[in-house]
């Protein structure tokens, strides 16, 4: 019952008209601040949307990366109120999801190039490793356009089905893999369904558990907001490496799907996101300026 009244809550306030006025600036004040980015410029948009996750995890083969650097994810909604089927749009400055570089635990320490590589490949990788030059970052980015970004307030507050669905490639940053090293791309991208309730995988990963958090809306009932969630999901596959040390990629992409573990099949990776999901109805948001 109390998953019924806080879903109806949340669509009480979308039923709201919400007006199609251009923003003449985006600066929205007070409440309404973390609103610059939306699009405004589009008139279709009536719902302003904001996520920040500050903790979670992603696992990919044999790597767990932990989300130490907070990671937004903004733009705009343009939702049918009849339907509440909603196009997810970029945000204004085309930042949607940010690219927030995280450490990858162990980075390369303690790994020496294979020896089945030409010996000057394998004297500059080991060279570039014995300078200390072993840390490794991975940004989550976007691989496709923000349209196909999948958000479901009513899956995420009935806790049944993706709230949230990312296409998603990894960067993987280091000194020797170059600056296009990635797991996905936009022509494959890692497809991760996270949901708020418990997820099907197959095996060997075991189900695992969601939640909503907590629902708070203020006075006008013009912003929402969904605190200390947890979003999941562990049935999703992710491709192997590719790009990686420029010119020698198809010497390098290997090595890389070695120490990482890519290809994974589904079930042998995990994706967890904490934080809080904001939604505020765009007057709302314009008369804040």
């Amino acid at each position: 019952m109390r998953r019924l009244f806080l879903a109806g809550a949340l669509l009480l306030a979308m039923l709201i008209p919400a007006s199609s006025a251009l923003a003449s600036s985006h600066h929205p004040t007070g409440e309404f601040k973390n609103f610059g980015e939306c699009p405004l410029s589009n008139p279709s948009v009536n719902f302003c949307t904001f996520s920040e996750n500050t903790s979670g995890e992603f696992k990919v083969g044999k790597k767990t990366v932990p989300l130490v650097n907070p990671q937004i994810l903004q733009g705009g909604l343009i939702t049918n109120l009849e339907t509440f089927e909603s196009t997810f749009v970029a945000a204004e400055n085309g930042e949607t999801l940010s690219k927030t570089a995280q450490p990858v635990p162990g980075g390369l320490l303690g790994i020496t190039a294979p020896t089945w590589w030409p010996k000057f490949l394998q004297d500059l990788f080991n060279e570039t490793i014995n300078k200390g030059l072993t840390g490794v970052t991975a940004t989550v980015e976007l691989a496709k356009p923000a349209s196909n970004i999948k958000l479901s307030l009513l899956n995420l507050l009935f806790q049944s089905g993706t709230a949230l669905s990312l296409p998603a490639k990894v960067k993987l940053s280091n000194a020797f893999l170059g600056s296009n090293c990635y797991i996905g791309s936009s022509s494959n991208p890692i497809t991760i369904n996270f949901t708020s309730g418990t997820t099907s995988p197959p095996p060997p990963n075991k189900p695992i558990s969601g939640s909503v958090g907590t629902v708070t809306e203020n006075e006008a009932h013009t912003l929402s907001v969904i605190s200390g969630g947890r979003l999941v999901d562990n049935a999703f596959a992710a491709p192997g490496a590719n790009g990686c040390g420029g010119l020698f990629s198809f010497l390098i992409d290997p090595f890389v799907n070695e120490i990482v573990g890519v290809p994974s099949a589904a079930g042998t990776n995990t994706a967890i996101l904490e934080g809080k999901i904001e939604l505020a109805q765009r007057p709302a948001v314009e008369a804040s300026e």
